[in-house]
Protein backbone atom coordinates (compact mmCIF):
# COMPACT_ATOMS: atom_id res chain seq x y z
CA UNK A 1 0.00 0.00 0.00
CA UNK A 2 2.74 2.50 0.43
CA UNK A 3 4.81 1.73 -2.36
CA UNK A 4 1.53 2.05 -4.69
CA UNK A 5 0.88 5.61 -2.44
CA UNK A 6 4.48 6.73 -3.12
CA UNK A 7 4.01 5.98 -6.90
CA UNK A 8 0.47 7.91 -6.99
CA UNK A 9 2.10 10.76 -5.15
CA UNK A 10 5.65 11.14 -7.41
CA UNK A 11 3.45 10.61 -10.39
CA UNK A 12 0.75 13.11 -9.11
CA UNK A 13 4.00 15.23 -7.98
CA UNK A 14 5.30 14.99 -12.00
CA UNK A 15 1.89 15.76 -13.27
CA UNK A 16 0.97 18.56 -11.07
CA UNK A 17 4.74 20.19 -11.73
CA UNK A 18 4.34 19.60 -15.54
CA UNK A 19 0.89 21.68 -15.45
CA UNK A 20 2.89 24.73 -13.27
CA UNK A 21 5.67 25.03 -15.29
CA UNK A 22 3.73 24.94 -18.59
CA UNK A 23 1.30 27.33 -17.29
CA UNK A 24 2.10 31.34 -18.68
CA UNK A 25 3.67 33.46 -15.65
CA UNK A 26 2.46 37.20 -15.20
CA UNK A 27 4.07 39.45 -13.14
CA UNK A 28 1.48 39.87 -9.84
CA UNK A 29 -0.04 43.40 -8.83
CA UNK A 30 3.45 44.91 -7.62
CA UNK A 31 5.29 44.50 -10.63
CA UNK A 32 2.82 46.24 -13.10
CA UNK A 33 2.24 48.76 -10.80
CA UNK A 34 6.38 48.86 -10.55
CA UNK A 35 6.67 49.42 -14.32
CA UNK A 36 3.42 52.31 -14.43
CA UNK A 37 5.51 54.18 -12.12
CA UNK A 38 7.39 57.33 -13.89
CA UNK A 39 11.59 56.26 -13.33
CA UNK A 40 10.79 53.12 -14.04
CA UNK A 41 13.50 50.93 -15.58
CA UNK A 42 12.58 47.56 -17.33
CA UNK A 43 15.47 45.23 -18.30
CA UNK A 44 14.29 42.81 -20.75
CA UNK A 45 16.30 39.44 -21.60
CA UNK A 46 15.56 39.00 -25.52
CA UNK A 47 12.21 36.85 -26.05
CA UNK A 48 12.90 32.76 -26.80
CA UNK A 49 16.00 31.97 -29.20
CA UNK A 50 17.05 28.59 -28.90
CA UNK A 51 20.37 27.96 -28.00
CA UNK A 52 23.14 29.34 -26.20
CA UNK A 53 25.52 31.89 -27.05
CA UNK A 54 26.15 32.63 -31.16
CA UNK A 55 27.86 30.38 -33.86
CA UNK A 56 31.51 30.81 -34.01
CA UNK A 57 31.20 32.91 -37.41
CA UNK A 58 29.06 35.41 -35.39
CA UNK A 59 29.20 38.39 -37.04
CA UNK A 60 27.48 41.81 -35.29
CA UNK A 61 26.23 43.09 -38.31
CA UNK A 62 25.16 39.64 -40.22
CA UNK A 63 22.20 38.70 -38.61
CA UNK A 64 22.44 35.11 -40.42
CA UNK A 65 24.99 34.31 -38.38
CA UNK A 66 23.74 34.61 -35.17
CA UNK A 67 21.50 32.77 -32.71
CA UNK A 68 17.80 34.69 -33.72
CA UNK A 69 14.34 34.46 -32.74
CA UNK A 70 12.28 31.38 -33.20
CA UNK A 71 8.85 31.76 -34.56
CA UNK A 72 7.49 31.23 -31.37
CA UNK A 73 10.04 34.08 -29.60
CA UNK A 74 8.89 36.63 -32.57
CA UNK A 75 5.13 35.77 -31.26
CA UNK A 76 6.21 36.32 -27.10
CA UNK A 77 7.63 39.48 -28.44
CA UNK A 78 4.32 40.77 -29.47
CA UNK A 79 2.44 39.15 -26.89
CA UNK A 80 4.73 41.34 -23.97
CA UNK A 81 4.20 44.68 -26.10
CA UNK A 82 0.46 43.77 -26.20
CA UNK A 83 0.26 43.34 -22.33
CA UNK A 84 2.49 46.35 -21.44
CA UNK A 85 -0.24 48.20 -23.53
CA UNK A 86 -3.26 46.11 -21.89
CA UNK A 87 -2.02 47.40 -18.67
CA UNK A 88 -1.19 51.03 -19.34
CA UNK A 89 2.36 50.57 -18.82
CA UNK A 90 3.58 53.61 -20.99
CA UNK A 91 7.00 53.37 -22.12
CA UNK A 92 9.43 56.98 -22.86
CA UNK A 93 12.40 54.82 -24.67
CA UNK A 94 13.09 51.77 -25.91
CA UNK A 95 17.09 51.01 -26.01
CA UNK A 96 18.77 47.54 -26.86
CA UNK A 97 21.71 45.30 -27.63
CA UNK A 98 22.66 45.48 -31.31
CA UNK A 99 22.52 42.10 -31.45
CA UNK A 100 19.89 40.54 -34.42
CA UNK A 101 17.59 38.25 -31.60
CA UNK A 102 17.61 41.92 -28.85
CA UNK A 103 16.65 44.44 -31.93
CA UNK A 104 13.85 42.27 -32.98
CA UNK A 105 12.26 41.71 -29.48
CA UNK A 106 12.13 45.69 -29.04
CA UNK A 107 11.02 45.91 -32.11
CA UNK A 108 8.17 43.50 -32.07
CA UNK A 109 7.47 44.96 -28.34
CA UNK A 110 5.82 47.92 -30.50
CA UNK A 111 6.57 50.29 -27.18
CA UNK A 112 8.39 53.07 -29.19
CA UNK A 113 11.10 53.83 -31.27
CA UNK A 114 13.78 51.85 -30.67
CA UNK A 115 17.71 53.24 -30.14
CA UNK A 116 20.87 50.96 -30.14
CA UNK A 117 22.66 51.49 -26.67
CA UNK A 118 26.36 48.94 -27.30
CA UNK A 119 26.75 48.78 -23.16
CA UNK A 120 23.72 46.20 -23.54
CA UNK A 121 25.29 44.37 -26.36
CA UNK A 122 26.10 40.62 -24.73
CA UNK A 123 29.55 40.09 -22.99
CA UNK A 124 28.72 36.46 -22.82
CA UNK A 125 32.02 35.31 -24.98
CA UNK A 126 34.10 37.86 -23.73
CA UNK A 127 33.75 38.85 -20.04
CA UNK A 128 36.60 41.07 -20.18
CA UNK A 129 33.78 44.23 -20.99
CA UNK A 130 31.65 43.44 -18.38
CA UNK A 131 32.75 45.88 -15.63
CA UNK A 132 32.64 48.69 -17.83
CA UNK A 133 29.68 47.67 -19.88
CA UNK A 134 27.84 47.46 -16.71
CA UNK A 135 29.07 50.64 -15.30
CA UNK A 136 27.77 52.36 -18.61
CA UNK A 137 24.20 50.91 -18.17
CA UNK A 138 24.43 52.28 -14.59
CA UNK A 139 25.63 55.81 -15.41
CA UNK A 140 22.61 55.61 -17.94
CA UNK A 141 20.42 55.16 -15.40
CA UNK A 142 21.54 57.10 -13.33
CA UNK A 143 21.39 60.57 -15.32
CA UNK A 144 17.65 59.24 -16.59
CA UNK A 145 15.03 62.17 -16.11
CA UNK A 146 12.78 61.71 -13.33
CA UNK A 147 9.55 60.91 -15.37
CA UNK A 148 11.27 58.64 -18.20
CA UNK A 149 10.12 55.09 -18.11
CA UNK A 150 12.81 53.15 -19.81
CA UNK A 151 13.06 49.42 -21.48
CA UNK A 152 16.36 48.11 -22.02
CA UNK A 153 16.51 44.52 -24.30
CA UNK A 154 19.12 42.83 -23.79
CA UNK A 155 20.83 39.32 -22.77
CA UNK A 156 21.04 37.20 -20.14
CA UNK A 157 24.51 38.05 -18.79
CA UNK A 158 23.96 41.50 -18.98
CA UNK A 159 20.93 41.22 -16.37
CA UNK A 160 21.92 38.69 -14.19
CA UNK A 161 25.71 41.21 -14.18
CA UNK A 162 23.28 44.20 -13.25
CA UNK A 163 20.93 42.35 -10.44
CA UNK A 164 21.67 38.84 -9.71
CA UNK A 165 18.66 37.68 -11.35
CA UNK A 166 18.87 34.88 -13.81
CA UNK A 167 15.48 35.85 -16.19
CA UNK A 168 14.02 33.65 -18.71
CA UNK A 169 13.45 34.49 -22.17
CA UNK A 170 11.52 37.14 -22.90
CA UNK A 171 11.26 37.74 -19.17
CA UNK A 172 11.16 41.79 -17.84
CA UNK A 173 13.04 42.65 -14.56
CA UNK A 174 11.83 46.03 -13.00
CA UNK A 175 14.05 47.92 -11.09
CA UNK A 176 15.11 51.40 -9.34
CA UNK A 177 18.76 52.38 -9.14
CA UNK A 178 19.17 53.77 -5.80
CA UNK A 179 21.40 57.11 -4.91
CA UNK A 180 24.15 55.35 -4.38
CA UNK A 181 23.78 53.24 -7.33
CA UNK A 182 22.47 49.76 -5.72
CA UNK A 183 19.66 48.19 -8.09
CA UNK A 184 16.54 47.49 -6.25
CA UNK A 185 14.17 44.70 -7.92
CA UNK A 186 11.18 45.98 -7.77
CA UNK A 187 9.07 43.07 -9.94
CA UNK A 188 9.49 40.76 -12.35
CA UNK A 189 7.10 39.85 -15.68
CA UNK A 190 7.23 37.20 -17.98
CA UNK A 191 4.29 36.35 -20.57
CA UNK A 192 5.66 32.90 -22.19
CA UNK A 193 4.96 32.00 -25.86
Amino acid sequence: MARRYAAWFSGSFALLTALLLSMPVLADEEGWEAAKRPGTVILMRHALAPGTGDPADFDLADCGTQRNLSDEGREQARKIGVAFKQQGVEITRVLTSQWCRCRETAELLDLGPVEDFPPLNSFFRDRSTAESQIRETLDLLDDLPEDERLVLVTHQVNITGLTDVFPKSGEAIVIDVAADGDVDLLGRILIDP
